[in-house]
């Protein structure tokens, strides 16, 4: 059976060289997209995409009329005079237009006059193009073109160019015993962000920076038995004030976690520790934190007012005043056999109430009223959050584990981790996260490190 979309497409057919007469034309019309000028600079290369967009975009229009419509496929293009009238830019609406000129005596060469012009009748691009006819024809269902965009990832460049602008930060690496972490640990502190103290047994990081390949030459080692100790000593350094922050090495992230917030530890806060992703999503308009994807599995209503304002707190060390909190939840409508909506009612209430300080906040919202303005605007929801969200508080951690790795995996987003919550920052990364993110959770790390130092009126 024919399919249905192929049937509704209207079919196309080329044409010969002695089917066209002198003054057959045809036309396609596009409105340039905001990624348009710069995807034609990204595919060639070039680092200046306006006067190339300027160029590219409407003679690849051109190409496009001489093969997919007149004379079609199977064309041949043998040459092309432009001359560029006018500059292009997002929003125009560019029409491209070939008319046949000349027939000339082999049977097969044709000269067509080729133009484009903007909305407003505006000559953009005049010139002509010489090609060879098909000789065999072709009938085709025209396909519409596929959607384009760039995946960009540039928003952590702000955040890591302000901490390399700052003082070294010490950071405690807890237990590098393999090459991957020592690897890290170079990599933070060539990038002019921490400056790593090795804490863990001595003859096991030295045999991983062996089998990395990397001398240990200016590295602090402080040498302990097992990975619990040092754990329990990277706590110990924090709390005296001697380190700003902690990272994770080649341990589980509970053994660290249990460390920092067992009995006794001086790096307990009268907060819940929780873990957020700073993730750079490509199809958003800015950072999205996501949280807590990783620690609170089960989190109580309590629980979720901590997690949102550890997030709203580094939200303001990010530049960002007043933060849109969206809570998800399945549905964006309180129902009582659902307890995530019911919670993140309650939250929106306590932000009104002043039990979240410095965001606006608002729940139930599914995600796609979260993110999406214009899903928003369907279902008639008139919030100062929906469609515009800085932070995604999920329900749970499997629901936020999910939503993450969907992102990451779906979205090409990166995602920068980071555990706040405690009196340091604690980076947790992944084998599987990119030099990018890395540097980004330690560029994030500094940042949370240095900005508490300022406040209490010393330095890390």
């Amino acid at each position: 059976m024919e399919d249905e979309d192929d049937m509704e497409r209207p079919v196309l057919t080329n044409r010969m060289f002695d089917e066209l007469k002198l003054g057959d034309a045809a036309q396609l019309t596009r409105t340039i997209g905001p990624d348009d000028i710069e995807l034609f600079a990204a595919l060639s290369g070039d680092s200046n995409p306006v006067p190339l967009g300027q160029s590219l975009i409407p003679a690849g229009m051109i190409s496009a009329v001489l093969d997919t419509r007149l004379p079609g496929p199977g064309t041949v293009y043998l040459g092309q005079d432009l001359e560029f009238w006018k500059e292009i830019a997002t929003g125009d609406r560019i029409t491209a237009t070939v008319t046949l000129l000349t027939k000339e005596s082999d049977g097969r060469t044709l000269v067509f006059d080729t133009r484009c012009v903007n909305q407003h009748g505006e000559p953009v691009l005049v010139g002509k193009a010489r090609v060879r006819a098909p000789i065999e024809r072709i009938s085709w269902s025209e396909n519409l073109p596929p959607d384009v965009s760039l995946q960009r990832h540039d928003r952590f460049d702000a955040i890591v160019a302000e901490a390399r602008s700052l003082p070294m930060v010490k950071t405690a690496l807890v237990h590098p015993c393999s090459p991957e972490a020592i690897e890290g640990a170079v990599e933070i502190r060539d990038e002019g962000l921490l400056e790593p103290i090795l804490i863990g047994p001595e003859a096991k990081i030295r045999a991983a920076a062996e089998r990395a390949g990397i001398s240990l030459d200016g590295f602090e080692i402080m040498p302990t038995e097992h990975s619990h100790a040092a754990a329990a000593l990277a706590v110990e350094l924090a709390v005296a004030g001697k380190v700003g922050s902690v990272m994770k090495g080649s341990l589980h992230s509970d053994e660290l976690l249990g460390a920092v917030v067992g009995s006794g530890s001086g790096l307990k806060t009268e907060r819940r520790v929780s873990h957020v992703y700073v993730m750079d999503v490509p199809a958003y308009s800015k950072l999205l934190i996501v949280t807590d994807a990783a620690i609170n599995i089960a989190p109580t209503l309590e629980h979720k007012r901590d997690i949102c304002q550890n997030a709203v707190d580094l939200m303001h060390m990010l530049g960002v005043a007043e933060p849109k909190v969206a809570v998800l939840a399945a549905v964006e409508t309180v129902n009582d056999k659902m307890p995530a909506t019911l919670e993140a009612a309650a939250l929106t209430v306590m932000a009104a109430r002043g039990q979240i300080r410095g965001a606006k906040v608002d729940g139930p919202l599914a995600f796609d009223n979260a993110i999406s303005r214009e899903a928003a605007r369907t279902k008639g929801i008139v919030s100062p959050v929906a469609g515009d969200a800085d932070i995604l508080l999920v329900p749970d951690l499997e629901a936020g584990n999910m939503l993450a790795k969907q992102l990451l995996y779906f979205a090409n987003a990166d995602a920068a981790g980071l555990v706040l919550g405690a009196r340091v920052p604690i980076i947790l990364t992944s084998r599987a996260d990119s030099l990018r993110v890395r540097i980004a959770s330690a560029a994030l790390a500094k940042l949370v490190a240095a900005k508490r130092a300022a406040a209490l009126g010393g330095k890390a």
